[in-house]
């Protein structure tokens, strides 16, 4: 019992019920915040057209609808996002390793 008072403060360990009734909520929220980023940056006209594809929806990376869609979309706004930080970074594409190309990702981004 004394292990687990201990624990309670710990943010890891809670679920979303101990964080508070909004807790679940809060993946919508961070997901609308992206969005007006992105928009700002212009990102329907500069990587989404270039790629024929369509905008996002409020929820889209909130909601697991299409995985496999949504991992490419993720990576294409990645790539976007890196060479709009001014360091060149090869498009991945869909037939590309999923594994190579989260490690080139992350690999671009501890280089900032």
């Amino acid at each position: 019992e004394e292990g687990a008072a201990g624990r309670r403060g710990e943010r890891g360990d809670e679920g979303p019920a101990e964080r508070g009734p909004g807790a679940a909520f809060h993946m919508f929220v961070l997901m609308e915040d992206l969005l007006d980023k992105l928009k700002l940056l212009n990102y329907e006209e500069e990587a989404l057209r270039r790629h024929n594809m369509r905008p996002l929806s409020r929820h889209y990376f909130a909601l697991p609808t299409n995985p496999g869609e949504q991992f490419f979309l993720f990576c294409t706004l990645a790539a976007w996002l890196i060479s709009k930080a001014g360091r060149p970074f090869e498009q991945p594409q869909e037939c590309d390793d999923p594994n190579a190309v989260i490690a080139n990702v992350l690999s671009e981004l501890r280089s900032f």
